[in-house]
């Protein structure tokens, strides 16, 4: 069948590349960006490896005429958005006009954080909800009945944090405990790329995540905390010993929605210290602000200049060693004992790099966009309406987790996360 994807940066190219491999599945895939020239390297790169017909074309994600354009010259069975978190929603109006199948990886942000109809939107959730992180699922969701009367399916987030994570999350629900009760997902990179200062993936996306507030859902409310505020040392397997902190994170809220009776969840991500002291540098001086500035005469806005300073995330791939440690601890209780259990995923950077040519943090992300996306468009995953992986039956996915390249451990009787 025909998939579009739409977005060629670093974990695009590995979700083209997955999906090349799956070329029974997806016999015709279009690939369009709004710098086709990287679209067709990629081609070039990787044409003689799958028996599935690549194409290219240009287009910009911010217009909703140029994407149903698209979609209606090629026809495809689904559209996979790996473009920016920013294009989300126009990529999903021009899905329904289309009455195409949509997926994602991450949900949808505003890039102008100061525009007077978002803040609005955004002070009244903040009220109600008690995060002030600036995305959440509430634009997306409210997509649902319109995705529903148009007989097409939305998969929201299936990259790997959110994505895989809420899957081990219904894996768990289904096979290992009657409630669960908490939910600490542990994300840890224990890669080395070399740089002074670099992110793994969009500097724009990861940069804001990370200098903003954290919080973490407990009884039915959001805590809040400040940035970096709450720090745990955990030895990840594979790894070691690191340092992680809390933060807020999407699947946070689609988790405490979907998982019944779950009393906590809480998401920590690894960070060394040189990586805290050059962003909150960075964060003191302006340089993550996403307001435009006049600057001889012309507006930039400063996180973007940033991202052209620093490291291309798909460049990173060669030069980092080390490897990714990614999973969910739970508690509950399974006939009624206490019950604990781990299920994670490690991988290697290097091993990645050889089959693909990136970095674990976009394989991780790649890999289950590319499953996701065939679930959906092989009917295993195929709802009228918008949905969250964990929202699916998991086994189908944990099997191609194992299969294209994610294998998973289950261990019982984990340390837990103080």
């Amino acid at each position: 069948m025909k998939l579009l994807v739409i977005g060629c940066g670093g974990v695009a190219q590995v979700a083209i590349q997955k999906c090349c491999q799956a070329d029974d599945v997806f016999t015709e895939i279009l690939i369009a960006s709004r710098t086709k020239s990287k679209c067709d390297a990629l081609v070039e790169k990787i044409k003689d490896k799958t028996k599935a017909k690549l194409s290219t074309a240009k287009v910009d994600a911010d217009s909703v005429d140029e994407v149903v354009a698209l979609i209606n010259n090629f026809k495809p069975a689904a559209v996979l958005n790996v473009a920016l978190p920013y294009q989300d929603l126009t990529i999903m109006e021009a899905c329904l006009k289309c009455k195409v199948d949509y997926i994602d990886t991450a949900n949808y942000e505003c890039e102008n954080t100061d525009d007077p109809v978002w803040r609005a939107a955004y002070e009244k959730r903040v009220k109600e909800k008690g995060f002030t992180a600036y995305f959440d699922y509430s634009y997306q969701w409210a997509y649902d009945k319109k995705f529903k009367d148009a007989g097409v399916c939305a998969l929201l987030g299936t990259g790997f944090d959110p994505g895989v994570t809420q899957v081990f999350c219904a894996y768990a629900q289904k096979h290992y405990f009657d409630t669960i009760e908490t939910i600490d997902i542990l994300d840890c990179n224990g890669g080395d790329h070399g740089y002074a200062f670099a992110t793994n993936f969009n500097p724009e996306i990861n940069l804001r995540e990370v200098s903003a507030n954290g919080s973490y859902w407990e009884n039915g409310k959001w805590i809040e905390t400040e940035p970096l505020e709450i720090k745990r040392e955990y030895d990840f397997a594979q790894v070691g010993v690191k340092d992680m902190y809390l933060l807020h994170h999407e699947e946070i809220e689609s988790l405490a929605k979907n998982i019944k009776g779950v009393k906590r969840i809480r998401f920590f991500m690894t960070f060394g210290q040189s990586y805290i002291s050059h962003m909150n540098c960075l964060k003191n001086v302006g340089m993550l602000s996403t307001v435009p500035v006049n600057f001889e005469g012309k507006d930039i806005v400063p996180i973007q200049f940033l991202k052209a300073l620093l490291p291309d995330p798909a460049t990173l791939g060669e030069r980092t060693k080390g490897k990714t440690n990614i999973g969910c601890i739970f508690t509950g209780v399974k006939d009624g004992k206490k019950k604990t259990l781990y299920i994670y995923n490690v991988c290697d950077h290097q091993e990645c790099f050889k089959e693909v040519g990136s970095q674990a943090i976009s394989y991780t992300t790649g890999v289950p966009a590319m499953i996701g996306t065939m679930l959906v468009c092989k009917g295993v995953w195929k709802k009228a309406g918008v949905y969250n992986c964990e929202e699916f039956d998991p086994d189908p996915y944990m099997d191609a987790l194992n299969k294209y390249g994610l294998p998973w451990v289950v261990e019982e009787n984990p340390d837990l996360v103080g």
